[in-house]
């Protein structure tokens, strides 16, 4: 192959990048956000809710994930509660989304990858760090719904992020709470 047809080829490949990173959000976030729970939401178009329903398929994932190693390292009852009742309410709200994406998008794609939280070995501060990474998982889809607020008008959406604003807004006090009284952080 010639010099000029190596230069072309790699021109030609660089502009399709750049093409794709620019016209498609999925593409740009995808690049851009490989290994975050939640992905940037990128530009009120389209496909903006989309994009938000699986966002918060993949943070119940994740949240399903934790509480399923809080179920095997954690002593508290109250931890074992918790767990126990995100993992009802979180695989509810799956087959939720799962539904909004199939009734607004004709899409039933499974959303397989999401963040893995390693939360470490059962130690007398296995429930700390549990406490921190769920305020911090709460933090960022508190966020990502108030984001989705201010760019979509599917009320079913609207609905929804309000009520994940509500709800983990109420969860994360009493994170803080546990956390204040048992570690006096």
């Amino acid at each position: 192959m010639k010099p000029l047809s190596i230069s072309v080829l790699i021109i030609t490949l660089i502009i399709g990048i750049g093409i794709g990173y620019a016209l498609t959000p999925e593409y740009a976030n995808e690049l851009a956000m490989k290994n975050s729970p939640m992905k940037e939401l990128g530009q009120a178009d389209a496909l903006i809710d989309q994009r938000y329903y699986d966002n918060m398929i993949a943070h119940h994932l994740n949240a399903i994930d934790m509480m399923n190693q809080a179920l095997k390292s954690t002593s508290r009852q109250e931890i074992k509660d918790l767990a126990n009742t995100i993992i009802k309410l979180d695989t509810e709200s799956i087959a939720h989304l799962y539904q909004l994406k199939l009734t607004h998008y004709k899409d039933n794609r499974e959303i397989t990858r999401f963040s893995i939280t390693k939360l470490g070995t059962p130690d007398e501060n296995f429930d700390l760090r549990l406490l921190n990474a769920l305020i911090l998982h709460h933090d960022e889809a508190i966020t990502s719904s108030k984001e989705m607020l201010s760019k979509t008008s599917k009320q079913d959406t609207i609905n929804l992020a309000n009520d994940v604003i509500q709800l983990l807004t109420t969860n994360k006090q009493q994170l803080l709470q546990w956390r204040k009284a048992w570690y006096n952080i």
